[in-house]
């Protein structure tokens, strides 16, 4: 059981690592080290399984941390390995399960951080964009290079990359498939801080902790005001955040945090 009450997320996958630490923090990190955490059909089915049933059940966690085993990279992408000869329609079938994938993550209810060890390359670079915001490690790399291969972003890379760093800065990032550093991914809003790299975990980890000591029935209703705000004529996007306001209201956490503040203590918040 996890301290929120549900049984943890069963650990039974092979490309992806999924750990419950104390407080509601649900970490998964990208396992396939020997291929620099490429991405494969196996892993999507993974990822999808584990954010489906997050969404479907989001009291078992308070904030999910995304990273990369190993040092060197966080995603090297889609594995090009395994699409080598795909006819066709296996290949779009593939990329049914990436959809698929997205979507879910896009739709998590909870915090998503991207801690980016290493290389965040193609739809590594898409799975930073895909988070709520990102911590980076020094010699952290970003690219999206699908233009080199005669493809095009399609875990939603040319729509998050848009609003992570602006129409003219996505154009060029998209059009060359350059290569980018960390420091010019805090420059442009890609990532929010950079860390050395021994110290990139921990940190993510204690903002994770930060997020999840907070209410979380808070958190959830901001994340969807931000999100679909953000898509929104400004007098739509104030009428939604009253409605998310009001949804907290009757809440147990609300009486808890009003509580706690005049009796001069920490809340304990319980998401109910």
């Amino acid at each position: 059981m996890n301290e929120m009450g549900g049984e943890d997320l069963k650990e039974h996958h092979t490309t992806i690592r999924v750990t419950h630490a104390e407080g509601g923090i649900c970490e998964i990190t990208l396992h396939r080290p020997e291929v620099s955490n490429a991405l494969n059909t196996q892993m999507a089915r993974e990822l999808l399984e584990v954010f489906d049933q997050l969404n479907a059940e989001p009291e078992r966690a308070r904030v999910v941390l995304l990273t990369g085993a190993g040092e060197r990279a966080f995603c090297a992408g889609g594995d090009l390995k395994q699409r080598l000869g795909m006819t066709d329609e296996e290949w779009q079938a593939q990329h049914l399960v990436f959809e698929r994938m997205v979507r879910a993550i896009l739709l998590a209810p909870m915090p998503l951080i991207a801690a980016v060890n290493g290389a965040a390359y193609g739809g590594g670079c898409e799975f930073v964009l895909l988070a709520d915001f990102a911590y980076a490690a020094e010699h952290a790399r970003f690219a999206l290079t699908e233009v080199t291969l005669g493809i095009m972003p399609g875990a939603g890379g040319t729509q998050t990359l848009l609003r992570a760093v602006g129409p003219r800065r996505a154009k060029e990032i998209l059009f060359t498939g350059r290569p980018f550093t960390a420091a010019e991914a805090l420059e442009w809003g890609l990532v929010n801080r950079i860390c050395p790299g021994p110290a990139l975990l921990e940190e993510a980890r204690a903002t994770a902790r930060a997020i999840a000591a907070n209410a979380p029935l808070s958190t959830r209703q901001i994340k969807q005001s931000v999100n679909v705000g953000a898509a929104m004529e400004l007098g739509a996007a104030l009428m939604l955040e009253i409605e998310a306001y009001n949804r907290l209201v009757p809440t147990a956490d609300r009486r808890e945090g009003i509580r706690a503040f005049n009796e001069k203590r920490r809340p304990i918040f319980t998401g109910r």
